[in-house]
């Protein structure tokens, strides 16, 4: 049977990763709960936060919630706001920036890494 769980039950956690400020993650749908092939992620970015910019081997499929900012490759800024969705493929240099004043809030769904 699914599962109904408000993404408020899931510890919204610190990315840890350098180059992040001021961003919280909470994993919703994971390979522990029976989600075999992909995790969904909530992203929480506060005003002049943002991911660190990198890249690695899997895509992003992205849907913004609420507010706006840009996606940055390191050199230019794809402006995005709330109702658009960004797809970020493998191997491509990204960054989510909060552009406004509102925190913003995305899911970013990834594959699994086959192991």
């Amino acid at each position: 049977m699914g599962k109904v769980l408000p993404n408020t039950a899931v510890k919204a956690e610190d990315v840890a990763m350098e180059g992040s400020l001021h961003v919280k993650v909470r994993w919703l749908i994971t390979k522990e709960m029976g989600a075999n092939n992909f995790a969904m992620r909530l992203f929480e970015v506060e005003p002049e936060g943002y991911s660190p910019l990198h890249k690695h081997a899997w895509e992003h499929e992205v849907f913004i919630l609420a507010g706006n900012g840009n996606l940055f490759d390191g050199e230019k800024e794809t402006l995005f706001k709330a109702g658009d969705a960004v797809f970020v493929p493998p191997n491509e240099m990204h960054q989510f920036v909060n552009g406004g004043k509102t925190l913003l809030r995305f899911l970013c769904l990834i594959p699994h890494l086959k192991e």
